[in-house]
């Protein structure tokens, strides 16, 4: 779902109870960025769940294991010149008494 966080759109107030250490970040922010604390925390709250989003999409560790074993991403002929890259980079590292 794609959401377009500059159009117009109405305010609805609302209170938070922050610590000191949170809020004295969010004043930092505020300057530092030259927007208003609502600001502030809307951006995050943004960020938040683009990041859940994010995770929402992330393979578990078994589905990573499937994933790569039936070829991560690459075809045939992509995981062919991969492995010929690969040994041709192993054998130029090799010495000289090495087979």
């Amino acid at each position: 779902m794609v959401i377009d966080y500059h159009m117009n759109y109405s305010l609805i107030r609302t209170s938070v109870s922050l610590d000191r250490g949170t809020l004295g970040v969010l004043d930092d922010l505020a300057r530092k960025w030259s927007v208003s604390k609502a600001e502030v925390m809307r951006r995050a709250i943004r960020k938040a769940k683009e990041d859940a989003d994010r995770e929402d999409q992330r393979l578990n560790p078994l589905q990573a294991m499937e994933w790569l074993q039936s070829g991560g991403g690459l075809t045939l002929k992509e995981s062919a010149e991969f492995k010929t890259s690969i040994d041709a980079e192993r054998r130029a590292k090799r010495c000289w008494w090495e087979p």
